[in-house]
């Protein structure tokens, strides 16, 4: 099987060639695809990706607050939960305008308007006195932190590369799952030390003090301003990081409007639109089973507010530690695919190519991983109907949190894979997509548990889970034709 390296690789027509802009590592020919040491690389990866956790820490640290804000603005639970609401509907939109900026404009530009927009928030959050500012100051910090996430995805794909990016994005997502099991603690022993609005001053601090890090010492990555990360950058672009640079970019960058409507295109291409598919299904349940622990587990067993924030860790870093182990392993059997394949005498070299299975190596072993999550979800539903020891729903919470961090862990990074010079607009796809699905998948809930009981309901949350089988069994048997396909168009 001789795989070659056409220009179009795995990018659509409308993006730079795959060939172009990505000589993975160990190709051994032209410009090296980063000049960024490993050291750097790990820093950039902790900084975007520690930014990232904000995105997450955010929504959840505010859970434990929803009742004393309720008291101290004399207004109903009801209208309060409604913040919460609109955090989510502004998160699900957001990024589509932040992912686009973060590709077109350069990472720099848009990591200074998000935390701009985030730190402005949670001052005005912590100093208002009215429901009113309340509600449109948490639209404004959902709109600078939502995109931190996909905006650490597109900084992956600047420097990372095919050969490694597993690991990196399991690093990310180390971050972002332990963070919604934090929150609920952190939130939860500052409410009841110091007081809610003390939560938003700890998020000014932590922010803040990333931020001025990262301006100082977090370079542009975008390859369309810096290349491989050697050209010549000033204005917003530069940073102590960049002085030691010498050449010249080709290309000048430059602050636009962005464009929301970009991410659907990237649900026009078949292979990523299963990608994102799988993951909203994936993070649907998730958030379902998430929601579930502060309804069901605190009413069935009469737990008290700081064991309601605890009961959220088996999962967060289940998760955390499923997603690392993940982003190891991908990278492994992504080189046992590629090695696999020169013995057998093929002249793939490692570069990104449309003919390499790569659905397949990324996603090898997410059978596993669905039917034990599957598993996990009947089993919890089973253990509430019993009202069995809560150490038995937190061994449920512990399995589907590490299946469904890990099966993150590999669709983000295919999705990566699969849009190398979009990276950040396909994660604002992906994003808004799952926010709609978690939103119905959390507005059934409740109904569910009220007509059949939670051994039911979750037992049809993991009959959805499954349904994940034939779209990835699709993926996997029709994702060569497809980037063939999409090469060719």
């Amino acid at each position: 099987m001789a795989l070659s390296n056409p220009s179009g690789a795995i990018d659509s027509k409308n993006e730079v060639p795959a060939s172009a802009t990505e000589p993975e590592a160990g190709t051994g020919g032209g410009e090296v695809f980063s000049v960024f040491t490993p050291w750097q690389k790990r820093w950039i990866c902790f900084a975007a990706s520690f930014a990232g956790m904000f995105s997450t820490m955010s929504s959840y640290i505010y859970y434990p607050a929803l009742v004393p804000v309720s008291l101290e603005l004399g207004v109903s639970l009801f209208l309060v939960n409604l913040t919460v609401t609109c955090y989510l509907v502004v998160a699900g939109i957001a990024p589509a305008f932040m992912g686009d900026m973060a590709d077109q404009s350069g990472r720099r530009p848009v990591y200074m308007l998000m935390f701009s927009l985030m730190i402005g928030a949670n001052i005005g959050i912590a100093l208002q006195k009215s429901y009113p500012a309340l509600f449109v100051l948490r639209m404004l910090q959902s709109a600078g932190s939502s995109g931190l996430y996909g905006a650490a995805y597109g900084v992956i794909s600047d420097f990372a590369t095919v050969e490694e990016r597993g690991n990196y994005v399991g690093a990310l997502l180390l971050m972002t799952d332990i963070a919604p099991s934090l929150g609920p603690v952190i939130g939860g022993s500052i409410t009841q030390q110091v007081g809610w609005r003390w939560i938003f001053w700890f998020l000014v601090i932590m922010t803040g003090t990333h931020f001025i890090a990262m301006l100082l010492f977090f370079p542009e990555t975008q390859r369309r301003i810096v290349g491989n990360g050697s050209a010549k950058v000033r204005g917003v672009y530069w940073s102590f990081f960049s002085a030691r640079n010498r050449g010249c970019g080709s290309q000048n960058g430059q602050v636009r409007f962005p464009n929301p409507l970009s991410c659907l295109e990237i649900l026009s291409h078949k292979g990523s639109l299963a990608v994102i598919m799988i993951t909203a299904v994936t993070y649907a349940v998730k958030m379902a089973l998430q929601t579930s622990l502060s309804a069901q587990c605190v009413e069935i067993y009469n737990l008290n507010y700081l064991v309601a924030g605890l009961i959220y860790l088996p999962s967060g870093i289940g998760g955390g530690v499923a997603s690392y182990l993940t982003g190891q392993y991908i990278d492994w059997t992504y080189r046992g695919r590629v090695k696999h394949l020169q013995d057998e005498g093929s002249s793939y070299d490692g570069s990104a190519s449309p003919d390499f299975p790569l659905e397949k190596t990324r996603l090898k072993g997410i059978y596993v991983l669905i039917t034990i999550s599957a598993l996990g979800t009947l089993g919890y539903g089973l253990a509430l109907m019993t009202r069995t020891h809560i150490s038995v729903v937190l061994i449920m919470q512990f399995l589907t949190g590490s299946t469904t961090a890990s099966t993150f862990t590999m669709c983000g990074t295919l999705l990566t894979d699969l849009n190398i010079n979009k990276s950040a607009t396909a994660q604002a796809a992906s994003n808004l997509v799952r926010c709609l699905s978690a939103g119905a998948a959390i507005a059934a809930l409740q109904p569910l548990v009220d007509a059949a009981g939670p051994a039911w309901c979750f037992a049809v949350y993991a009959i959805v889970v499954l349904l994940e089988v034939p779209l990835v069994w699709l993926l996997q048997q029709r994702g060569v034709r497809w980037r063939r396909a999409q090469c060719a168009a």
